[in-house]
This record gives structure tokens, sequence and C-alpha cells, in this order.
């Protein structure tokens, strides 16, 4: 598999940053509230609950949150996984033990503190939690621009894994289209404080 990606297109860079300064615009007390909405919407998924092992992330900022359904499937006895961003942009792995084992790394993010699991580690993934800035009506999803997770669905892709896809967004990121190109993965199913959106059947291995 090539570490190498083709550039965005124009477009979902202006999609973006309407994207994100909408983000930013969000009062602390709305994202919090909307965690809450997000995680009981997101318990109620069997894709997400009834996974062996998850591959998620910590959700920092204004991003939709995340940490209230890590903690709920951690309890659950879920095995998590949570993403170590490497120097390639690429993306190696930990296991989520708890908030308390969570350290800050670059670009403002949190990684677990325990052993390296290796790039690999995503294919033992039943389901696989996707950051976001917008999923469209056909289930394709608008990324940061980065490509680590572009590497993380290709590698999925070339090892025959199939795990649900799922995305965790605000209500009116659900847009009719999004920019796409050809390596882009549509996703099974999108959580917002309103419920549950799916797309593209998925069945469990």
């Amino acid at each position: 598999m090539s570490d190498e990606l083709p550039p965005d297109s124009p477009s979902k860079g202006a999609l973006r940053k309407e994207l994100l300064a909408a983000r930013a615009r969000l009062a602390p007390e709305d994202v919090r509230e909307t965690a809450a909405l997000l995680a009981e919407a997101a318990l109620g998924l069997p894709e997400l609950t009834g996974a062996g092992t998850l591959a998620a992330y910590v959700s920092v900022g204004r991003e939709p949150g995340t940490r209230a359904l890590l903690d709920a499937l951690h309890e659950r006895g879920v095995r998590v996984l949570l993403p170590v961003l490497r120097a390639d942009n690429d993306l190696d792995w930990g296991a989520y033990e708890g908030p308390e084992r969570l350290l800050p790394a670059g670009r403002g993010l949190l990684e677990p503190d325990g052993p390296r699991l290796g790039v690999g580690a995503v294919l033992e993934a039943d389901a696989v939690l996707l950051p976001g800035l917008a999923v469209d009506a056909r289930g394709m999803r608008l990324g940061r621009g980065g490509g680590s997770y572009d590497r993380v669905l290709a590698r999925l892709s070339a090892a025959g894994a199939r795990p649900a896809l799922v995305v965790l967004l605000y209500a009116d990121e659900v847009v009719a289209r999004v920019p796409e190109e050809p390596h882009d993965h549509p996703v099974h199913a999108v959580v917002t404080p309103e419920g549950v959106t799916r797309f593209t059947p998925w069945v469990r291995r």
C-alpha cells in the first residue's frame, strides 16, 4: 500500500473552512450538552455496543464529544483503541484505560500512555469511530484533510477488513453533498444529537 495520497480538491478546503468556523462559534455549554446527547444516541447503536474492539479517538476542542461514549463502552468491557499520531502522519494505536491514562500529544491531541500496538492494530476493530467535519446523504465523509484516516481506511480495505464505520457530528453537519476523491470511503452510519442515520449496509463479521 502506498503512503502517498492525492491532494484534496480546493472545494474540500473551502467547505472545511466554513465548517470549522461554525464549530468555533459554539459555546462551551453547547459542546457539553451535545456530547451527552451523542453518547446517549451512540450507545443505542449495535455496531458500537456489540463490538469486541472499537477503534475510536478522543475529542478535543469543539469536536463533537466522544469522551462520555468512550468511558461507557470501556466500562462495558469493549476494548477501545485510540490513535497515536506518528511523525509520518500515519496512526499507531494504544488501548484506552481511562481518562487518567491519557497524555497530551502534538496538535493538541490526547493519546493513551500505554504500549504502542502498531499501525495494523486497527485491523482487529469490529467498528471504527471516525472523526469528521461532515457526512452527506450518500454517507461520504469530509475529514480534516491530514490524510491519517485515509491511510487507515486504505489499510482496512487492503486487508479485506470490514468494520462498521461510524461518525459523530453536530446535526447541521449532515449535508446534501460533500466533494469526494477516488480514495474516499462511505461510512455506514452517522450519529447526531437527533439520532442515527444509516447509509451503506453493514453485516457483522
